[in-house]
């Protein structure tokens, strides 16, 4: 089995362990986020109705003009903010966060972070 592979199946097993006990709700839905090598993906789930509330990538328009032209860890501190007001003109203040089995720290930490500066709790 090549590095990669072993690392992403490694990274999908803890997923999967950290789902089983978490789950979003109406009243506090899951900030699920999703890491590429490229980009950083966060959607706002309420996994009770199976819907995606809202959701912010460095692919959106809107954050694209906003965006450093280098670094990774920059791009997901605009994603984080754009994702919190995104959450809060929905209506939705607290939050569960699931890290998607990465580990806190780098870009999933900087959007965790910037998320909270914006106001959203968890």
């Amino acid at each position: 089995m090549s590095n990669k592979r072993f690392h992403q199946s490694r990274r999908e097993m803890r997923h999967r362990r950290l789902r089983k006990k978490m789950s979003g709700t109406p009243e506090r839905p899951r900030l699920a986020v999703f890491r590429s090598n490229h980009h950083i993906y966060a959607q706002v789930i309420d996994d009770a109705a199976g819907h995606t509330l809202v959701a912010a990538s460095t692919l959106d328009p809107d954050l694209k003009d906003q965006l450093p032209t280098s670094g990774k860890i920059g791009s997901a501190t605009a994603v984080g903010a754009s994702i919190a007001k995104k959450a809060k003109d929905a209506g939705v203040e607290r939050v569960v966060f699931d890290r998607g089995g990465y580990a806190y720290h780098g870009r999933v930490k900087a959007l965790a972070e910037a998320a909270r500066e914006v106001g959203l709790e968890f």
